[in-house]
């Protein structure tokens, strides 16, 4: 079954290309060679104001170049969210982003936990790229900012299933170890999870 993929590129640095790229090409390539269709969101490539104020995130205007941001959630049935782990959580672009984009009017979130959640039906992978060993942060840091990732942004907009991949150690990677997240990521593109 083809999906709609929806794939965020969360690295805020463009000046060089890094880990996560890699990762996010080769998940392209998988989804694509499997009849998936796929649209990407470079946040690298994107230049909007953080929000200041409740009073904004309640009621201000998304900035136009998020709108298609939005377009896009819309339309995917998948979400895939790329980025490094900087000081313990994703990069504040990222965070300021999502925050943008999730904004009530969009999501037609209510206070009320157990009200219907308005982009249910769509799932999500986060792949995090981090320096220190993987099960180090997922055990002993109980991987405190992805949880918080799928249950304050995702989960409460009704996006879930919403599954990990956390790779450590990335700055000690030989080119085998490097190639074998490639080909994991590939392989999961292809089955759009």
């Amino acid at each position: 079954m083809s999906r709609h993929i929806l794939l965020i590129q969360g690295h805020p640095d463009s000046s060089e290309l890094h880990l996560c790229h890699a990762l996010a090409g080769s998940y392209v390539q998988g989804a694509l060679e499997a009849g998936h269709e796929v649209r990407r969101c470079e946040l690298a490539d994107l230049d909007f104001p953080l929000l200041r104020s409740q009073k904004d995130f309640d009621n201000g205007v998304v900035p136009e170049q998020l709108q298609s941001v939005q377009s896009d959630i819309l339309w995917c049935n998948h979400m895939v969210l790329f980025f490094p782990l900087w000081a313990g959580d994703m990069p504040a672009l990222l965070k300021g982003m999502l925050e943008q984009v999730f904004r009530p009017a969009f999501t037609g979130t209510s206070r009320n936990p157990l009200a219907t959640k308005p982009l249910s039906g769509r799932s999500a992978r986060v792949v995090v790229t981090m320096g220190m060993p993987a099960l180090v942060y997922r055990w002993y840091f109980r991987a405190h900012s992805v949880k918080a990732l799928e249950r304050n942004m995702l989960g409460m907009v009704g996006i879930g299933p919403v599954r990990e991949t956390l790779i450590g150690l990335t700055g000690d990677l030989s080119a085998s170890q490097a190639q074998d997240w490639l080909s994991i990521l590939r392989k999961l593109g292809a089955q759009g999870a």
